[in-house]
């Protein structure tokens, strides 16, 4: 489902995108606010690259899309613990900007990985007596 070499390119890209995130989350003030932030983000942040391995083992189509979606999520979901850090001020919006923009990065591929796979999905094969 997808060539291997920029499956293996998009894992990494999760991988250091969630090795980011765990940098992030450890520099968060260790105040109530920040804790809570702080593990939001661990939560949501290091997911994607796990449930995208899980996709690339998937043993249907639908089994694929359903973990893509869920890497997705994730992945959305982490934008907006990345954004309410930036806004509460917990940490300097030029030291998220970098990592905001790979998350939107990611968002995009994952959202057209679903989107090929669906339009894969629905494909039927021709018969003869079409």
């Amino acid at each position: 489902m997808g060539d291997s070499a920029s499956a293996d390119n998009l894992e990494e890209r999760l991988i250091d995108f969630a090795v980011r995130v765990i940098k992030v989350a450890d520099k968060l003030p260790k105040t109530p606010v920040g804790k809570h932030v702080a593990g939001e983000l661990l939560r949501s942040g290091t997911s994607p690259a796990p449930n995208y391995a899980e996709a690339r083992g998937a043993e249907s189509n639908a089994d694929f899309v359903h973990k893509l979606k869920i890497a997705l999520k994730e992945l959305n979901e982490t934008s907006v613990w990345l954004r309410m850090a930036c806004r509460s001020e917990l940490m300097k919006a030029e030291f998220l900007a970098a990592l905001i923009d790979e998350n939107q990065q990611l968002c995009r591929i994952l959202n057209a990985s679903v989107k090929t796979a669906k339009q894969q999905k629905n494909k039927k094969p021709m018969t003869q007596n079409q």
